[in-house]
């Protein structure tokens, strides 16, 4: 049994999917080029993340543009250290520092908003922040378990982990976040609409991933 909302989870992960063939080329092609100076993936992977954590004061500051920098430049490393891990080979030690730094990115953006208002911000930002707990804890929980019981990812099959779809993935996070600092005005409006489309995800995941699990247990 399946919940009916499946259907437009799986359309969110063919946007996503989508996402990921249109930068596909031009990101190999710049991966080798890194590769040949001798940079590893996971080098990328930190600075990366250190890059994206610029995002924090230049939100606090309100210089909205100025954290948009830095938070698509984050996203285009943190695509680079993945195609470089394809050149270099995929390791659990690149794949557990990419998805934990990834999850602690992804908290800073709404905390760098919450920071620049306290007043208007701090509820739908704090909200924001518990919805992708909620995401976080359900994707590594089933990914843990999927590996466990020897349950392949269909999808994406170059991942280090499994990467079980939902309607908010990389690609509308980043939507989000680029929304966010385009019409800050707007902050709390969505960041309560993106959190409850996190919670949608949530539920989802909980639900299929139990029954997905089970259904391995008895097969």
């Amino acid at each position: 049994m399946t919940w009916p909302w499946n259907a437009v989870q799986e359309e969110a992960a063919n946007v996503d999917s989508v996402g990921i063939k249109v930068v596909r080329w031009p990101l190999s092609q710049t991966a080798k080029l890194v590769d040949s100076f001798g940079i590893t993936a996971n080098q990328t992977t930190v600075a990366g993340f250190l890059i994206g954590c610029l995002s924090l004061p230049s939100l606090m500051f309100q210089q909205y543009e100025l954290a948009l920098v830095f938070i698509l430049l984050n996203r285009m490393l943190d695509g680079l250290d993945g195609a470089l891990a394809r050149i270099q080979g995929v390791t659990d030690a690149g794949g557990f520092l990419d998805i934990s730094l990834d999850f602690v990115f992804y908290s800073l953006v709404p905390f760098g908003f919450i920071l620049a208002n306290p007043e208007q911000n701090a509820v739908a930002g704090a909200f924001l922040i518990f919805s992708f707990i909620g995401t976080g804890s359900s994707f590594l929980a089933f990914a843990i378990m999927a590996s466990k019981q020897g349950i392949n990812d269909p999808v994406y099959k170059n991942k280090s982990l499994y990467y079980m779809t939902g309607l908010t993935e990389g690609s509308e996070t980043i939507l989000c976040f680029i929304f966010m600092c385009i019409f800050p005005i707007y902050f709390v409006e969505i960041a309560c609409v993106f959190g409850a489309m996190c919670w949608f995800t949530t539920s989802s995941r909980i639900y299929n991933g139990y029954q997905t699990l089970a259904r391995s247990i008895i097969s």
